[in-house]
Order: structure tokens, then sequence, then C-alpha cells
């Protein structure tokens, strides 16, 4: 009976534990999928040899593929928000981030644009591994993390506390 009750109480102190490894929190899983959404589009820039956009919708809280197009020819670098209508979305990748979490902060190329409040936002990944500079702030009522698009190598990085890290920038 001793040894029943021993494995109860162990049992009962690993719930949470097993219950946080299977169900995401919600903030941690809107960064997990904003990262796999970009590093996506990134490699399939770079192996298909195309221009890819993820384009964000923040008021409806998601984002996913947008169009691919050839390249650019060479002198035309493409930076910048897209101003066309938006593409029709592509069989691939997509998120649709939990209403918990909010897009608190959008900016893309350092624009100065509040594309937080936009219907659509695009970033472009371009066959040579660069893209759009972008950095987003992700709130959940609790704590803020922050993911950023390194210009030169399209590489996502995740920023714990974003608005202490850029503000020493």
């Amino acid at each position: 009976m001793v040894v029943v009750a021993i494995m109860g109480i162990v049992m009962t102190m690993s719930v949470p534990i097993v219950y946080k490894t299977w169900r995401k929190a919600p903030m941690r899983k809107a960064v997990t999928d904003i990262v796999e959404v970009c590093s996506h589009a990134r490699a399939r820039a770079i192996m298909q040899g195309v221009v890819t956009e993820v384009d964000i919708f923040p008021k409806e809280n998601r984002l996913g593929l947008g169009a691919s197009a050839p390249a650019r020819p060479a002198g035309d670098t493409g930076i910048g928000p897209a101003t066309s209508a938006p593409a029709a979305p592509v069989s691939g990748y997509s998120a649709q981030l939990s209403s918990d979490v909010i897009i608190e902060t959008l900016d893309i190329n350092m624009s100065g644009i509040e594309y937080n409040d936009a219907e659509i936002a695009r970033i472009h990944f371009y066959p040579n591994g660069i893209s759009d500079e972008m950095r987003m702030i992700l709130f959940d009522g609790r704590q803020r993390m922050g993911i950023e698009l390194e210009i030169t190598t399209g590489l996502t990085s995740v920023v714990p506390d974003p608005l202490r890290t850029w503000a020493r920038r």
C-alpha cells in the first residue's frame, strides 16, 4: 500500500509537467509558428530560386506563405513593402495565432509604418538568402517576445525582452 501511495504521489506531481509538454502555451506556440513559416519561406526561396512572400494579417492574427515570383533582375533589390493586391494563398505553411496573443508591433524594413494596424503586411525572401528586415513584438498580457529577421541572412531570431534589447542597439 505504501508503494502504491508513493507511486500515486509521484504521478500526481508529474501531471503538470506532462501537460505543459503536450499543450504548448499560446505565446510559445505563436513564436514557434512564426519562426517555422519564415524558415519555410526562406528555404523555398533558396531551393526554388524564386522570391517568396510571407503574408501577415495583423488584424486577423494569422500569417502564411504568399505567392512566389521569379527572381528579380540584378540591380532591382525589391526591398520594401508590397503595394499590390493580396496574393492568392499558396498551399504550404500558415499559422493562426491564439486569440490570447496579439501582434503589438510589426515593423518591416524600418519604414516607420505601423503594420500592426494594416490589413496585410508582406515580407520578401530572396533566392540569394536575404530577406526584408522585420521586427515583431508579440504580447500575451504577461510577457513580450520579439521576433526579428536578419536582413543579410534571412534567419529568424527570438528576443525574450525586445523592448530592453532593441533599445540598447
